[in-house]
């Protein structure tokens, strides 16, 4: 129950922290890039997660949204690239930099589709309704437009429990969401049913499907190719049982941060002690 109520004041702190980051943010001044990754397949890049695109004469598909005070440009900067309807929306899970455009995009006639624990986090949250998913799914769901099948599945509880990967299957493209980023540590929100295992075996999933040519959108980061993803995995998988032998040993958390668990990685995805809080807590510490 302590640790039910410790999760829900974090939470809480940070959904007011964000907020208050928000409000105090030059939108104006965050840059959106547009780059071509495949066939029909783009991903913008501007502040929050990347949002992926396909895009063709049947209209557009958009994979996650960033924050709702720059959706007004990102349209604006998605009609350049091509003037085609915003059809559907993809919400890879439920965090507010990767869906926090959702009411506006709803407001505008845009369809909203997620996995079904995505929807009922939210309503739990309370959000408006405009900013809720209206078509869910438990396991699979695909859209077909411009020539291409956008399919879109759920993988275990890895980030969140509401995870989804994307594939364009035409343009051999797979959209991760945070399950995978390239320039920070795995980020398991165990506050949002977030687990270590599940984002081991979802990483596999991901290296399972991609071939030679394809190419892998990250929820944060650049472009990538499986064998960046393996890296990923090996990485976490490797740090795992580094702190899983010292909690076995009798290590305290503050012991685990001492330990220099990631050092040799640190240079490449930054701090680690999000990430190696989530790692202690599964594999048992106190």
């Amino acid at each position: 129950m302590r640790n039910a109520i410790f999760a829900g004041l974090l939470f809480t702190l940070f959904t007011y922290g964000n907020a208050m980051a928000q409000q105090e943010r030059d939108w104006d001044a965050v840059e959106l890039t547009i780059t071509h990754v495949s066939g029909g397949v783009y991903y913008l890049e501007g502040t929050g997660g990347n949002i992926g695109l396909s895009v063709g004469e049947d209209g557009i598909v958009m994979i996650d949204d960033q924050f709702a005070p720059l959706t007004d440009r990102i349209v604006a900067r998605i009609a350049e690239l091509d003037d085609g309807e915003i059809r559907f929306l993809i919400n890879t899970h439920r965090h507010g930099d990767h869906m926090g455009g959702n009411e506006n995009l709803a407001g505008m006639g845009v369809t909203i589709l997620a996995n079904d624990r995505v929807r009922v986090r939210l309503v739990a949250d309370m959000l408006p309704k405009g900013a809720l998913p209206i078509l869910t799914y438990s396991d699979t769901a695909t859209v077909h437009l411009n020539g291409e099948e956008v399919h879109v599945f759920t993988v275990p509880p890895a980030h969140t429990d509401g995870d989804s990967f994307i594939h364009f299957r035409s343009s051999d493209v797979l959209h991760l969401g945070d399950v995978f980023r390239t320039n920070n540590f795995p980020y398991i929100d165990i506050s949002n049913g977030g687990t270590l295992q599940g984002t081991l075996d979802a990483l596999a999933i991901a290296i399972g499907m991609s071939g030679p040519s394809t190419l892998i959108i990250p929820g944060h980061g650049e472009v990538s190719v499986r064998s960046d993803v393996v890296e990923f995995r090996d990485m976490a998988l490797t740090v795992a049982e580094r702190v899983e032998n010292l909690v076995l040993s009798g290590a305290t958390f503050q012991d685990v941060l001492a330990a220099n668990t990631t050092a040799e990685y640190e240079d490449k995805w930054g701090d680690p002690e999000r990430f190696l809080r989530g790692v202690y807590a599964e594999v048992g510490g106190q």
